[in-house]
Formats: C-alpha cells, structure tokens, sequence
C-alpha cells in the first residue's frame, strides 16, 4: 500500500496526538510483536509504535519490516517513533484524495 505526500501529511496530523502501542525492544520483530500490531491496526487503522533502546535493529528496518509483514503502509518514522496505517474492514478514517 503506497501513500501519497498528501496522505502522509494528514495521517501525521492525525497521529500526533496518538499514544504509542506497541513496544519494541531486545525482542525486536518477532511472530508476538508482528501479531500484536496486527491486531491493534485492526482495531484502531492508525498506531504508534515505539522502537526503545533494547532494540538494536535500525529503525527503518523495523518500520518496513512490520509494515510488510501486516499489509500497512509507514505514514511516519520519525526518532524512535513509527506510524502505521491499515485501511480497516469499516474505515473510520477518510484520506484525502
């Protein structure tokens, strides 16, 4: 799933109030943690993820990693933190064209 600058940009705006859900450390990008970020862009389209310092994976690694591995698209990464985007089965957010 691609995303446009414009796209991004809303997502950002939206996420910025978002509290981090998921955690990722020394376990770094494992069957649990891709399950779990599965599960909560199921439910929330919309997720941040923070990559603590236990981590020794790059950050952009991790980001691709897991956006590939459930279907999302990266809307940001920016330090340790990274947003992710699934459209949901009943999408409760709208993207600009």
């Amino acid at each position: 799933m691609a995303l446009t600058g414009k796209q991004k940009r809303y997502l950002r705006g939206l996420g910025h109030h978002l509290k981090a859900v998921i955690m990722i450390g020394k376990e770094e990008v494992s069957p649990r943690v891709v399950a779990a970020t599965d599960e909560a862009l199921e439910h929330h389209e919309l997720i941040k993820i923070k990559v603590q310092e236990g981590c020794i994976s790059d950050r952009r690694e991790v980001a691709s990693e897991l956006a590939q591995q459930t279907s999302s698209a990266i809307a940001q990464i920016m330090g340790r933190t990274i947003l992710l985007y699934r459209v949901a089965k009943e999408p409760q957010i709208t993207l600009p064209g």
